[in-house]
């Protein structure tokens, strides 16, 4: 049973008291016997205090026993050969060294403390005695290893479930700055879809009292109504976004959602982008209201990047699907390679992450000179 080496746990002053306090129980157990020799007669005073200055200079030794642990059990082993006191330092450095879980240390520094335990029992004799001192060594000697192997195993429980803790802890962090990322990067995608709208219907408003020389006062007041209210909508859509990130558990407002389609498309017509509809979506009401949110943004950036790369451009919006075949939405233009200005090509990312999120698929191709967008969104037969 060897496992490898792992550092002790620090003491505190409570557990360096008990440690000495295990180690002083034999010491006045010893030193109480030899009190009672002496009590007798004075010749035994010279080994009585050999045998005190042993026990003293273990129970010092003990203080290095964490750091330098073998050294110090085999130390005070020896000294047990001739000291009696010095077997409560020996036994608390030997087992200090067997919760280790070293063998090839544990087994040299035993059978040292057995041998001087026989060398002690027999230095005045063999007799009854030495039998019971002999038994009684060895059998706490035994003990003694089960001990140090069990307080191994406590603190490697102890040890596991704090890391069991500690790893249970980081995979809640984890957790969390996942969702806050995902909550993110959902907010992200929501400003993105919205200003880049708003925006984009801005900017063809205001290149229209740009470009065009022939308004009257009533067409450029118009126009700039027109830009007036998209601007109210961009704030007030945006107040809507950053709502979300409030802690203030505020409800918030409805999104919009396939249903609101047409007010998209008079939207985009009122600031002059020329759009053409075919909508054959059958059992509308059927569409799950958040297929329907992710439907409603797919196809609001789909027109924005068709006024971003081909202004004044006839564009195409297909609806179509059933419950059971999908929701499909088609959306094409002319490729008139105009350049799309500051966050081109960005657009395309932020609907195929769009499309991902509900669960579709998003594709885009060059056909016959017209850039042809084509998502297509789950739509389950609802359970009766």
């Amino acid at each position: 049973m060897e496992d490898h080496p792992r550092n002790q746990p620090p003491l505190d002053r409570a557990g360096v008291a008990l440690r000495y306090l295990c180690a002083a129980v034999p010491m006045v157990f010893y030193a109480s016997t030899w009190a009672a020799a002496l009590s007798r007669g004075h010749h035994r005073l010279v080994p009585a205090l050999a045998d005190l200055a042993l026990g003293l200079t273990g129970l010092v030794l003990m203080r290095w026993r964490r750091r330098r642990p073998w050294p110090i059990a085999l130390a005070t082993a020896l000294l047990t050969g001739y000291s009696d006191l010095a077997t409560g330092p020996a036994q608390v450095a030997y087992v200090s060294l067997s919760t280790r879980r070293r063998w090839r240390e544990i087994i040299p520094i035993a059978a040292v403390s057995w041998l001087c335990l026989v060398a002690r029992s027999v230095r005045f004799g063999i007799g009854q005695a030495t039998v019971v001192s002999l038994a009684t060594g060895t059998l706490i000697l035994g003990g003694l290893t089960v001990f140090g192997l069990y307080l191994r195993g406590r603190r490697d429980l102890a040890a596991s479930r704090r890391e069991a803790e500690l790893t249970a802890e980081r995979e809640q962090l984890s957790r969390i700055e996942q969702a806050k990322l995902a909550e993110r990067a959902k907010i992200a995608q929501e400003m993105h879809d919205i200003l880049a709208h708003r925006l984009s219907l801005l900017s063809m408003l205001a290149g229209g009292l740009a470009y065009r020389t022939d308004l009257d006062a009533e067409e450029i007041r118009s126009a700039a109504q027109a830009i007036q209210e998209n601007a109210h909508r961009s704030l007030n859509e945006l107040r809507t976004v950053l709502g979300t990130l409030r802690s203030d558990g505020a409800v918030a407002a409805p999104q919009p959602t396939l249903a609101h389609v047409g007010a998209l498309f008079e939207e985009v017509r009122a600031a002059g982008q020329r759009v053409e509809v075919a909508d054959t979506i059958a059992d509308r009401d059927l569409l799950p209201e958040q297929t329907g949110r992710h439907a409603y943004r797919i196809l609001q950036e789909a027109l924005t990047n068709a006024r971003k790369h081909a202004p004044d451009s006839r564009v195409t919006a297909e609806l179509g699907g059933r419950p059971g075949e999908g929701l499909r939405i088609r959306v094409s233009n002319p490729a008139s390679g105009a350049s799309p200005g500051p966050g081109g090509r960005l657009g395309l990312v932020g609907l195929a992450e769009r499309t991902r999120m509900a669960g579709g698929t998003l594709s885009h191709v060059l056909r016959d000179g017209r850039f042809v967008l084509d998502a297509r969104l789950p739509w389950e037969i609802p359970s009766s």
